[in-house]
């Protein structure tokens, strides 16, 4: 985890606006605004790299309540289209959103069901997993 937190780092792209890390009481708002608890890695992912900016992905982000990152509004919209309310989104891609379930798996859910994304993958055992070989990567 603390090597792809580094590389995300080291990716890191300058932009004029730049995002702030939360902290633990805003993860408990947020908490409050979802009515479920934010998985530990991905809890661990918003803490201390959400506000990267790296390639064309675009993950969930919890600190500005205007961006079209913001996790409660990227839940609302996930949900509202049928993705299973026990899963989060990590980020919209394509038609669908990568989710992660509360054990901290990360699956690609497609507007119908959880299946391949375009790259033919399906599950990540880990955020970590997914920033390393889908965010990174894209």
């Amino acid at each position: 985890m603390e090597d792809i937190i580094e590389q995300l780092r080291e990716c890191n792209e300058p932009v004029s606006v730049t995002l702030e890390l939360p902290d633990e009481d805003l993860l408990v708002e947020i908490e409050e605004q979802l009515y479920m608890s934010i998985p530990a890695d991905m809890r661990v992912y918003l803490l201390e790299v959400s506000d990267v900016v790296y390639g064309a992905l675009e993950p969930v982000t919890v600190t500005d309540e205007r961006s079209h990152t913001f996790l409660p509004d990227v839940a609302a919209q996930a949900w509202n289209v049928g993705m299973p309310r026990h899963l989060l989104p990590v980020c919209a891609y394509g038609e669908g959103f990568y989710c992660i379930d509360p054990d901290g798996k990360v699956q690609y859910w497609d507007g119908q069901d959880l299946g391949p994304d375009a790259n033919g993958e399906s599950e990540w055992d880990s955020i970590w997993h997914w920033v390393q070989q889908v965010w990174l990567q894209a």
